[in-house]
């Protein structure tokens, strides 16, 4: 699957949520309207665009905005990112500290909040796969299959960039003084 096409799939849900509807809801019946194949190139595109935001600078933002961000929840967030569409996520992978613009961002200030955490966009495919698979195939089953067959560059190699410490007020103003200025308080520099 092209990266236009993913966020084509990603920007139609986004346009479809809402009447009650959860953009994750929306995702799911759009990748289960096609075939299995697509779900699997729709995942190995996600994990492209999941693993290229894995790096320091994302997991502080979100360190910031969460008041906090474990392993998990830190995969939870770039799903989020991407759950925000394609330009809000470009803007973020190029400069975290962007997401200080974001309205949600802003409201969720100071108190820390998981807004942009969005577990079940990192199981869309797997939910939609089932749906139209049944019980006769299982997602990760073909997921190794599809991986397998089209080996790629190993997900452990992704260069995270700089390491630095979030929970030193001074280094966060430092690398992100939109979103410091927005979720520490006035005190912490």
């Amino acid at each position: 699957m092209e990266t236009d096409e993913f966020w084509n799939i990603i920007e139609t849900a986004r346009s479809r949520t809402g009447d009650g509807r959860a953009f994750d809801e929306v995702l799911v019946d759009l990748l289960a309207d096609r075939c299995k194949r697509d779900i699997l190139e729709y995942q190995e595109c996600f994990d492209e665009l999941h693993g290229a935001i894995g790096r320091w600078d994302v997991w502080a933002a979100a360190y910031l905005i969460g008041g906090g961000c474990s392993d998990d929840s830190f995969m939870d967030f770039r799903a989020g990112l991407i759950a925000l569409g394609r330009q809000w996520y470009e803007r973020a992978a190029d400069a975290p500290d962007s997401l200080a613009e974001h309205p949600t961002v802003i409201t969720a200030a100071p108190n820390g909040d998981y807004v942009l955490f969005y577990e079940s966009v990192n199981y869309a495919s797997a939910y939609a796969f089932k749906r139209i698979a049944g019980d006769e195939e299982d997602f990760y089953e073909a997921w190794d299959q599809h991986c397998a067959a089209r080996p790629g560059p190993e997900r452990d190699s992704v260069d995270m960039g700089e390491d630095f410490d979030f929970d030193d007020p001074g280094e966060m103003h430092r690398r992100l003084p939109r979103l410091a200025a927005l979720y520490l308080t006035p005190g912490e520099a």
